[in-house]
């Protein structure tokens, strides 16, 4: 049986606020998880551009499920499932958030695991300035990305974008982010699809799910050991299996359970 741990990127490995942001231990125990057999992966509502910057050259997880589940690859980005927005929903979902402004509110959309945005950014990757779908790049569009001002904010605007276009997305709080994904994909389902594509190559799949926010809740829920921190919400923790400090101590868990 294989052990696969999959894991949340903000808050759980990287923390983009800090001093450290990408803390060295955190880094170590992933290498040993791997040199012990573990496949190590990252479940998140970043695009796949919105990762290697940050991770390039210091870190390989072994698969990627980016933008909500709406695109899975490997750990050389090889395709493993795929989702699109239609992208009249994507203009529709855009003018509903900023309805004047286009850039009132920051929105990141993903296209073929490239950001794209309404105005110049200080970012270190790859991206596109678009004015709207018309002349945005050619491909899917995975997921949109919308930052407000607070948790109270991005609480609202994901519950109304869910009951304006239920029928075409799901829209989730990420703290003061709403990541609105194709209707179906989730966390939960991301890692749901990993295991299917894993059982065609190993004898039995363990998985193991990590994170600290509300938009984590499938990803634990769909995991068969979950784990968050002291940190989390109290409704992710009671979802959680385990409450512990820091990713390393999941990671040594996981490596310490008998299978």
């Amino acid at each position: 049986m294989k052990k696969v741990f999959a894991s949340d990127f903000d808050g759980t490995l990287y923390f983009y606020k800090a001093e450290v942001k990408l803390p060295p231990e955190n880094v170590a125990k992933v290498r040993e998880y791997q040199e012990a057999g573990g496949l190590f992966g990252l479940c998140t509502g970043r695009q796949v551009g919105g990762l290697t910057p940050f991770i390039g050259g210091i870190m390989k997880p072994d698969f990627y499920i980016t933008s909500t589940g709406a695109n899975i690859v490997d750990g050389d980005f090889g395709e493993i499932y795929r989702r699109g927005i239609d992208r009249d929903v994507v203009d529709q979902i855009c003018k509903v958030v900023n309805p004047t402004d286009p850039t009132e509110h920051r929105i990141s959309i993903d296209i073929n695991g490239v950001i794209n945005v309404f105005a110049e950014m200080d970012y270190p990757g790859e991206y596109h300035v678009i004015t709207g779908m018309k002349d945005a790049m050619p491909g899917l569009v995975h997921q949109l990305g919308v930052h407000t001002e607070s948790e109270e904010e991005a609480a609202a605007l994901a519950e109304k974008i869910n009951a304006m276009f239920g029928d075409y997305v799901n829209a989730f709080r990420n703290v003061v982010e709403v990541d609105i994904a194709p209707k179906g994909c989730t966390k939960g389902k991301g890692v749901e699809r990993l295991k299917k594509f894993y059982a065609e190559k190993y004898d039995g799949i363990k998985l193991y799910g990590i994170g600290d926010s509300m938009n984590d809740l499938p990803l634990l829920l769909a995991s068969d050991v979950s784990y968050t921190f002291p940190y989390a919400p109290e409704e992710v923790q009671k979802a959680a299996t385990k409450v512990v400090p820091t990713i390393v101590d999941a990671l040594e868990d996981s490596m310490n359970d008998p299978i």
